[in-house]
């Protein structure tokens, strides 16, 4: 781990079912990010593929498959810490695929990797109703990779809905805690700037959150809110997109979090 600062970046996409379209722009705005000086590259969920659901399941791909080859390699080429927030992979049910998240270091290696486990199952309005669970097997591990920049606390999207799953990163020693995610319009309006800057607040850690962003031919997730961010840990957001497609940069320093952890111990004043 240091504390000297680098920069890391969050990629915002639109992404749909023309999965080479997708690896076209997230691999141009990573290049981008790179040659910004990031470090520490972020892609939202659903990065190579958003579009029907059963098509999703159908074109899953295991962890060595296309998708999980050409991220790995661009994490060499640009020699960054790449986490492609994430893809379907394939599970040992013929119905449900994985929503997983994975983690390259900068010689292109997976070194972690982590399945998405709360699932978005909700029926808020004709307009928003979703049953990620028809199509999405849950994972049950709790994920934090060590890496020479610090410790990250994986998640996905609906995961930021349970603070319970934040403490144990947290405890586990998370600094930077990574939320891609694809929310809706309708609950991105309303919650994702509030439960990313709780989170950091309360964890006291960076949050690096790539968002999706726009219509997709998706059924059932009709339009992303996109607002890509970086907060630090004392809930101060460095870094926010609007609703189009791009990156978001910002320096972090872990000396920060170990600043606002001194001053204010939170940890150490919990009461069970």
């Amino acid at each position: 781990m240091t504390e000297i600062p680098f920069r890391a970046a969050a990629v915002q996409l639109n992404s749909t079912s023309d999965e080479d379209r997708n690896w076209a722009t997230a691999q141009a705005l990573i290049r981008e990010a790179a040659s910004r000086g990031a470090r520490f590259i972020v892609t939202p969920e659903n990065t190579n593929f958003l579009g029907p659901h059963r098509e999703k399941v159908r074109r899953a791909e295991p962890l060595d498959g296309k998708t999980c080859v050409r991220f790995g390699k661009l994490a060499a080429e640009c020699e960054a810490f790449l986490l492609l927030g994430s893809f379907n992979e394939r599970s040992d049910e013929p119905d449900r695929c994985y929503n997983t998240s994975v983690l390259f270091d900068p010689k292109g290696r997976q070194i972690a990797v982590y399945r998405k486990i709360h699932l978005f199952d909700i029926d808020l309005s004709e307009e928003v109703s979703f049953q990620e669970s028809a199509t999405i097997k849950p994972g049950e591990d709790v994920v934090v990779a060590r890496t020479d920049l610090g410790r990250l606390g994986l998640s996905i999207c609906y995961d930021l809905r349970f603070p319970e799953l934040y403490r144990k990163l947290t405890e586990d020693g998370a600094e930077l805690l990574c939320v891609p995610s694809a929310f809706t319009r309708t609950t991105g309006k309303a919650h994702w700037k509030l439960l990313l800057c709780a989170r950091a607040v309360e964890n006291q850690c960076f949050v690096l959150a790539a968002a999706q962003c726009g219509e997709h031919d998706d059924q059932g997730l009709r339009q992303s809110w996109g607002h890509s961010a970086i907060i630090d840990p004392w809930g101060e957001v460095l870094a926010m997109a609007e609703e189009e497609p791009g990156v978001v940069i910002a320096e972090l320093n872990l000396e920060r979090l170990s600043e606002v952890r001194r001053a204010m111990p939170v940890a150490e004043h919990r009461r069970l």
